[in-house]
């Protein structure tokens, strides 16, 4: 379906045909999608007279020709797809001059050349896909500079042959590289080392050489991550380097030595390590007792604290300072208790290293934690990695018995909701409207980007938004997506997901959390920040939130300026029109048609413009 995003929203469709000429008349033209439209034609450089188009998506059509290099000149363009659409020439240096590109998708087609040097302009893409075209040369070492390369690099299916430039290790927020089927050889730069956000790897059937680097995300891979190398050696591969026949077999013969000298001192290493295990047991039991002092637990209390059946610190520099007995104890004490949502109840947790934890504990009404704890804890693995300033990140975990413990850094400015709604009892600080839009940013920037990487957030609130030392915006919950959706298997929750008043009309026919619904959920919090009123209000009348509070507005004989919080609206004459520009923003956010509100990304957009204007 084709979708043109002006001003408002209209549809058309095409069928069997070339993209009119005259689409370059369409003077407000932001957004331009014909994805499996069934095109044909050539691509028409008409787009290059929009100069405010932002994202092109002609993926999955039957066009012929190149790219037109007239595109070059779209200055805002922000996402382009062209991906499997019969596309063959090189890829036009002018395209690689749209500063603002974040994602460029040009792979499945027949573009052929060497990917050109100057990628590296593109100093705001997030995502780089030309895999499964006939490029040829060198990987250009320029990609290595692209900071903020964060989603994925995919340059499979083509025929690049050279080294692996050892800048790719300067990537170091890269989730995802894909280099295999290609003529690269060489071995596998030790600067990968510095790609610290990896989740996924795949380097099969290439001619590389050497032993795969000792790096997690490359240990954690399967094998077939690495196969079709035939010098490739060492872990996860099943083979290790060097054999008994081969040139490394005098220390082969030497290892077999040390083997036997290693079994005799092993004997009498056990004794001794048997006895240190006991003083070791001793010792630990004393600084449990210390530990639970610390936390506040009774000492009769202590020989009832559960066994702890795994746990880990993701992050090296905090191992020593975090006690995951503390942690438990912690979570024991209703006075540590900050907040209650439908997924988790969050704790302050003090270590004896005086460090602060924010750490969260999962509800489950089964044993799903016990059953799918192997699951639960490579993906934590993998969302600890997933980084974004308004997104909170797992630190580490805590599992026993059937409850999971989630480490977190500790925010000291709780909620967007006790921001809002307890202020004026506790008049430490009062939000003003500056900070209120730059917190509304944040927020949005964080789901954008959650959308962005396909996950759907399950519990959208203003009690899920927490505020760091700076008031800056953090979305908490967000691995709940990933460990407890039920679409998933991996976990039981309750029939209802999301907390009450941010739930969107219609949820209750379907039972499926959407990025529509989540863009509801993010306009109740814009109303909440406008209106500083909450979602479900003594107020109101029976049956009526604050959606349907604001929405029926004219029919009460209320203007716009009566629904925002006067303490706010009325300071300045700037102030008050950014706020009634948010609230057109909420409306079409909270519209009761999914189909009618806008995506994230765009909602950032808007929203920036209000702030920037």
């Amino acid at each position: 379906m084709l979708a043109l995003y002006t001003t408002i929203k209209t549809t058309i469709t095409f069928k069997k045909r070339d993209i009119p000429w005259a689409i370059g008349n369409v003077s407000s033209l932001t957004y331009f999608e014909a994805d499996n439209d069934n095109l044909s034609g050539k691509i028409v450089s008409d787009f290059a007279q929009r100069k405010n188009l932002t994202l092109l998506n002609l993926a999955s059509n039957g066009f012929t020709g190149s790219i037109p290099a007239q595109h070059g000149i779209l200055g805002n363009l922000q996402e382009l797809i062209l991906s499997s659409s019969y596309i063959f020439g090189d890829i036009p240096l002018s395209i690689l001059a749209c500063k603002n590109l974040n994602k460029l998708d040009l792979s499945q087609n027949s573009l052929k050349g060497e990917i050109p040097h100057e990628i590296g302009n593109c100093v705001k893409l997030l995502q780089l896909h030309v895999g499964s075209n006939y490029l040829t040369g060198s990987i250009p070492p320029e990609i290595g500079h692209l900071k903020y390369l964060q989603i994925s690099l995919n340059l499979s299916f083509n025929r690049l042959h050279g080294p692996l430039p050892p800048d790719l290790g300067k990537l170091d927020k890269l989730v995802s590289l894909d280099v295999s089927n290609n003529q690269l050889s060489g071995a596998i730069p030790p600067d990968f080392r510095g790609m610290l956000s990896l989740i996924e790897v795949n380097f099969s059937n290439n001619l590389l050489t050497g032993p795969v680097p000792n790096f997690g995300p490359f240990q954690k891979s399967a094998n077939s991550s690495f196969l079709g190398n035939k010098g490739l050696c060492g872990e996860p591969l099943t083979f290790s380097c060097g054999s008994p026949s081969g040139p490394d077999h005098e220390g082969y013969r030497h290892r077999v030595s040390y083997r036997v000298i290693l079994a005799v001192v092993g004997s009498g290493l056990a004794v001794f390590m048997s006895v240190t295990i006991v003083v070791l047991l001793f010792m630990r039991r004393e600084r449990q007792e210390k530990v639970a002092k610390a936390a506040g637990v009774p000492e009769n209390e202590t020989s009832d604290l559960p066994t702890i059946v795994a746990g880990n610190v993701f992050v090296d520099n905090l191992k020593q300072a975090i006690d995951l007995d503390a942690v438990v104890k912690a979570t024991m004490k209703d006075a540590n208790k900050l907040s209650c949502g439908t997924f988790s109840t969050v704790y302050k947790a003090i270590m004896p290293s005086g460090l602060i934890l924010l750490v969260k504990r999962l509800k489950s009404v089964d044993r799903s934690i016990i059953r799918h704890q192997n699951k639960m804890i490579r993906e934590l693995e993998r969302l600890s990695r997933l980084c974004h300033d308004n997104l909170m990140q797992p630190i580490g975990f805590v599992i026993y018995d059937d409850v999971a413990l989630l480490l977190h850094h500790y925010l000291p400015n709780g909620t967007l909701g006790q921001l809002l709604h307890e202020y004026t009892e506790k008049p430490k600080y009062e939000p003003n409207w500056p900070q209120r839009l730059s917190i509304a940013i944040g927020v949005a920037e964080g789901l954008a980007f959650l959308h962005h990487v396909a996950v759907i957030h399950l519990d959208i609130s203003s009690g899920n938004v927490f505020l760091d030392a700076n008031f800056n915006a953090v979305v908490v919950e967000v691995e709940i997506s990933k460990l407890l959706d039920p679409s998933r298997g991996t976990a039981s929750i309750s029939a209802v997901v999301g907390s009450f008043g941010y739930i969107p009309p219609g949820y209750a026919y379907t039972m499926q959390v959407t990025a529509p619904g989540n863009v509801y959920s993010f306009g109740v919090i814009l109303l909440e920040i406008l209106t500083t009123r909450m979602p479900v209000d003594e107020v109101f009348d029976e049956g009526v939130d604050l959606v349907k509070w604001v929405h029926s507005a004219p029919a009460r004989g209320e203007n716009p300026e009566q629904i925002l919080d006067a303490r706010l609206s009325t300071v300045s004459f700037t102030w008050r029109k950014e706020m009634l520009a948010v609230l057109k923003i909420t409306l079409l956010c909270t519209d009761g048609i999914p189909a009618k509100r806008p995506k994230m990304k765009k909602v950032v957009e808007m929203l920036q413009e209000v702030k920037q204007n």
